[in-house]
C-alpha cells in the first residue's frame, strides 16, 4: 500500500509511518513530496488549515497514484476567551482515490502573544520564526515543535501530527459504524476556496 504525504517534513512523514504501521501493518510505503499551498506560509483560520491539508492530500495522493494521500497542516484559528484570541491546531486530511476525504485533528494550544502580534504587524511571516527566536533551536518545526519547547517535552510536535493522523483515520478503520460516502474532496476544495 503506498501512502503519499504532502510534506517533506520528517515530523509529518513519522507520524504517518507510525500510524499507518500500527493500523495497517507493515506492508506500506510513505512516499512524500514538499507542496507549496494557496495559502501561504502561516494559516491563521480553520478554513485556511483545512484548505492547506487538502491540497497537500491531493497533491501526494495523484503524484504518488497512491492508496491515500495524506495533508497535514497547522495553523491558528480564532478562540474566544483566549489570551491571544487564537489557538493552534494540526489538521490532517487523508484522500483516497475515489476523492473521499475525512478530517481529524490534534490538541489545540495557546502560543505567546509576541508570536501573534508580530505576525499581524508582518514583522514575520509565520510562527516558526519567532520561536527560533525565542528557543534558539533552528528548524523547530522539524524536531520537536513549539508545543514540546512550550511543554518541556512532555507533549511534542510528532506527538500532535500522531493525534491528527489517527483522528483523521478512525471514519476509515470503523467502516461499518460510518456507514456513509465520504465528502468529495476536489468539491469541498472548490467551496472553501470561495468563502
Amino acid at each position: 500500500m503506498i501512502i503519499g504525504v504532502g510534506s517533506s517534513n520528517p515530523v509529518k512523514v513519522l507520524a504517518v509511518k507510525t500510524v499507518f504501521n500500527k493500523i495497517f501493518g507493515k506492508n506500506i510505503s510513505v512516499k512524500s513530496i514538499s507542496v507549496k499551498t494557496s495559502i501561504g506560509p502561516q494559516p491563521m483560520s480553520l478554513n485556511q488549515i483545512i484548505i492547506g491539508g487538502i491540497e497537500r492530500a491531493l497533491k501526494s495522493l495523484e503524484y504518488f497514484n497512491a492508496e491515500y494521500g495524506i495533508g497535514i497542516e497547522a495553523g491558528f484559528y480564532r478562540v474566544p476567551a483566549t489570551i491571544t484570541g487564537f489557538l493552534e491546531q494540526q489538521i490532517c486530511v487523508i484522500v483516497d482515490r475515489e476523492y473521499g476525504m475525512t478530517i481529524g485533528g490534534s490538541s489545540s494550544f495557546e502560543f505567546p502573544p509576541t508570536v501573534l502580534k508580530k505576525i499581524f504587524s508582518g514583522e514575520i511571516r509565520e510562527a516558526e520564526e519567532e520561536i527560533i527566536r525565542i528557543t534558539n533551536i533552528s528548524s523547530i518545526g522539524e524536531k520537536q515543535g513549539a508545543v514540546g519547547f512550550l511543554t518541556r517535552n512532555i507533549i511534542t510536535r510528532l506527538d500532535l501530527s500522531i493525534q491528527s493522523v489517527l483522528m483523521a483515520l478512525i471514519p476509515r478503520i470503523n467502516r461499518r459504524i460510518y456507514n456513509v460516502e465520504w465528502p468529495n474532496a476536489k468539491k469541498i476544495l472548490e467551496k472553501m476556496k470561495k468563502l
